[in-house]
């Protein structure tokens, strides 16, 4: 049965803290000022993200709210929360975004938190949300994905602990990136079976929504899939038994699959990230924005995010930014006076492109976006080569050597821009040629350093609305 909504769920388990915190007598003034500390930072994690929407469902429902506003108290030791991440690709996507977020408040609120790449689970497929068996993937991909996903989650934790996080803000909880290979993959069958299956019932297995409409398609449920959650099950009991770990984390379609080894430990699921036709974004969808810059560079991550319509942009400050709820405030507030200038939609770009690809890849998000959009020379001599053929994935590139007297007629036939003839002379004087931005007319312009011909030896040649040149003169 469904857990209720977060919202009730939230509230009632924050509302007991409160109670239990004002009965308690206060406490030493010396212990106040770190006690208020820690407060604000573990006590107030569930009430602080339910606000936010992160946290969508908290069970068991019961011990939920008996037992977790005592473990989050100020000067309890830390709790281990831990998510888990299968490699059936090599990058994560914005769809891992909410979760690694969720990690990531945990650590800042002082617990500690563990990533699980799934180098078992991977093998197998989850069949949540699925209304076909994933194809089987060979041991050497997953592990070449897995070591991947690995890296892009250090790069998260990383980025988050260099530019999100002060010093001298308290503890910041330890994370620790595991591979559920390590333990899965030298379980004999037969020990699991008797052990672990031994304790798993069929019942709970077979109530899944997801297993039951499988189990009702024409092309079924495979073993294996069925057996899914209960591998992810003997994660959190290995997790639980050798790391002390007493809150699983997952997207809400994970639901079914966050099973409990105990009345003492409790899952939590965060919201799905979904498209405008409401498909969840993923690989599977086919509508995937990567966090692998190979994939998805910073640019169209920082563009995706620009795009956000007003009816939504507030939801994602809140969910995918550490920005203090007032100042989300404040930035909607000053949207709805001067909603041309984009603020809100900026701002979250900004916050996610720095956390997903540091400093650098901010500044390389910005210097594509004036380059293209407000046709910055000053931009486009900054640029590197790889941003510009992130910028331009389908332009044509070409080395050319800079000739005396070289004109923009003769640019355009070596970079086999134009059509031989009257109609390639044509195409520029009427209009349809521009360099670096600037439309040119007239075929017979000499090409001129520093107007034609950028600081880093870069061309921008564009013909007609979208094919671009990327041209580099060589011993200028």
């Amino acid at each position: 049965m469904a857990a209720p909504a977060l919202s009730r769920r939230c509230g009632r388990v924050a509302g007991l803290w409160v109670l239990r915190r004002a009965l308690l007598p206060p406490p030493p003034r010396r212990q106040a000022h770190e006690q208020a500390r820690r407060a604000r930072s573990a006590a107030g994690l569930l009430a602080a993200q339910c606000e936010r929407g992160l946290f969508q469902e908290v069970f068991p429902a019961q011990s939920a709210e008996e037992q977790l506003p005592a473990l989050l108290e100020p000067g309890r030791p830390p709790l281990a929360a831990y998510c888990g991440f299968d490699p059936t690709a090599d990058s994560l996507h914005v769809g891992h975004l909410l979760p690694v977020m969720a990690l990531l408040h945990f650590q800042r609120a002082g617990h500690d938190v563990i990533a699980v790449v799934g180098g078992a689970t991977a093998r197998l497929g989850d069949p949540s949300g699925r209304e076909r068996a994933r194809e089987p993937l060979p041991a050497g991909q997953v592990r070449a994905q897995a070591r991947a996903l690995r890296a892009g989650l250090e790069r998260l934790f990383g980025n988050h602990r260099e530019l999100f996080w002060e010093p001298g803000a308290g503890r910041l909880g330890r994370a620790a990136l595991l591979d559920n290979a390590r333990w899965l993959g030298r379980e004999p069958l037969l020990r699991f079976l008797g052990g672990a299956g031994g304790r798993l019932r069929m019942g709970t297995l077979l109530s899944r929504q997801s297993c039951q409409a499988r189990l009702r398609s024409a092309e079924g449920m495979s073993l294996a899939e069925f057996l899914y959650p209960a591998l992810q099950a003997y994660d959190f009991l290995h997790l639980h038994q050798h790391h002390g770990c007493r809150i699983q984390l997952g997207g809400h379609d994970q639901m079914g699959n966050i099973m409990m080894t105990g009345t003492d430990v409790f899952g939590i699921t965060v919201p799905l990230i979904t498209s405008t036709t409401g498909d969840k974004l993923g690989k599977t969808a086919g509508n995937a924005v990567w966090l692998n810059r190979d994939k998805t560079s910073p640019f169209e991550l920082y563009q995706f995010f620009v795009r956000q319509q007003d009816n939504i942009v507030e939801k994602y400050l809140k969910l995918f930014t550490f920005l203090p709820l007032e100042e989300i405030a404040h930035i909607m507030e000053m949207h709805a006076k001067e909603p041309e200038k984009w603020g809100p939609q900026k701002r979250l770009a900004a916050e996610v492109t720095k956390l997903v690809h540091g400093k650098e890849g901010l500044e390389s998000a910005k210097r594509c976006t004036k380059a293209l959009y407000y046709s910055s020379v000053e931009a486009l001599e900054e640029m590197s080569d790889q941003e510009l053929q992130e910028l331009f994935r389908q332009a044509t590139s070409a080395e050319l050597m800079l000739e005396p007297g070289m004109t923009v007629l003769d640019l355009c036939r070596k970079a086999n821009a134009i059509p031989d003839g009257p109609s390639g002379y044509r195409k520029i004087t009427d209009g349809g040629v521009s360099i670096n931005g600037n439309r040119v007319t007239d075929p017979e312009t000499v090409l001129i350093l520093g107007q034609h011909i950028l600081k880093n030896g870069v061309s921008l040649l564009r013909v007609g609305k979208k094919n671009y040149y990327i041209i580099k003169w060589l011993q200028l």
